[in-house]
């Protein structure tokens, strides 16, 4: 299928590693032209060089999410490069594990910051852009907001705050026709998890455990996996799909475990 992504201008926060990086892979398969925002210095050049280096367009601008000058800063000099943006893709984010017990408003406020505030400052920023190009949005979330977790009130919240701007937005911006989805992930294997993981005192007991509760072939999502479906979702080949929460899990949330 032929997603018509070839040239289109497509903003990918956090993308240059775990789930981000998986969804920049497929969208320069789909020959669009990326562009990475985030403010690791270290590893967005390296990025860029392995996703150019595979034949793909891939440009960059660096913005501590946490600063909404700094997003429209951002924004600003993808726009003065490439004079148009198709598609956003909010997917920068951390699980700081703020709890109930132990975190307080200022640890909880900060994972909002963390998580949540800046979907909603690059989505303004871009917006003025996304309606002229009739362009689409796509918010990746976390299966925490649905299932819970224990342990992580601060990411819980705002991935619950995801899952609530997603159909806001997909209302509000019906008449510009800028559809806006979101793919929920449950259990992928990135180096931020692998880092979680190693925390175990047996890492792969723990691993197998919860690989073992995933009903689809007992394995984790690949970010290829949820790649694929963003560039779908930021595709013409989606165009009556908006407003949706699509769970990218291989049956986690919505099978029983059992199985």
């Amino acid at each position: 299928m032929d997603l018509q992504l070839k040239g289109k201008v497509i903003v990918v926060t956090g993308g240059s590693k775990g789930i981000g990086y998986g969804i920049c892979e497929q969208l320069i398969q789909e020959e669009a032209q990326v562009v990475i925002i985030g403010r690791n210095k270290e590893t967005i050049p390296e990025a860029v060089n392995q996703l150019s280096a595979a034949g793909g367009k891939v440009g960059f601008a660096y913005a501590e999410l946490t600063d909404a000058a700094a997003c429209k800063k951002a924004v600003q000099e993808v726009l003065d490069q490439y004079g148009v943006i198709d598609g956003l893709v909010n997917n920068a984010g951390v699980n700081d594990g703020v709890s109930l017990a132990e975190g307080d408003f200022e640890t909880f406020t900060q994972s909002l910051h963390k998580n949540l505030t800046h979907y909603f400052m690059m989505a303004h920023y871009c917006l003025p852009a996304l309606k002229k190009s009739k362009g689409a949005i796509v918010n990746i979330g976390s299966k925490t907001a649905v299932t819970g977790q224990g342990g992580t009130s601060g990411y819980a919240a705002a991935n619950g705050g995801r899952n609530a701007l997603t159909r806001e937005w997909a209302v509000e911006l019906l008449p510009y026709s800028i559809r806006v989805n979101a793919v929920i992930v449950a259990e992928s294997f990135t180096p931020l998890y692998e880092k979680w993981i190693q925390t175990f005192p047996d890492p792969q007991t723990k691993l197998k455990t919860i690989e073992d509760n995933i009903p689809l072939e007992n394995r984790m999502t690949t970010p290829k996996e949820i790649g694929s479906t963003v560039a779908f979702l930021l595709s013409q080949q989606s165009s009556h799909t908006t407003g949706q929460l699509l769970y990218v899990d291989g049956g986690y949330i919505h099978l029983d475990r059992s199985l």
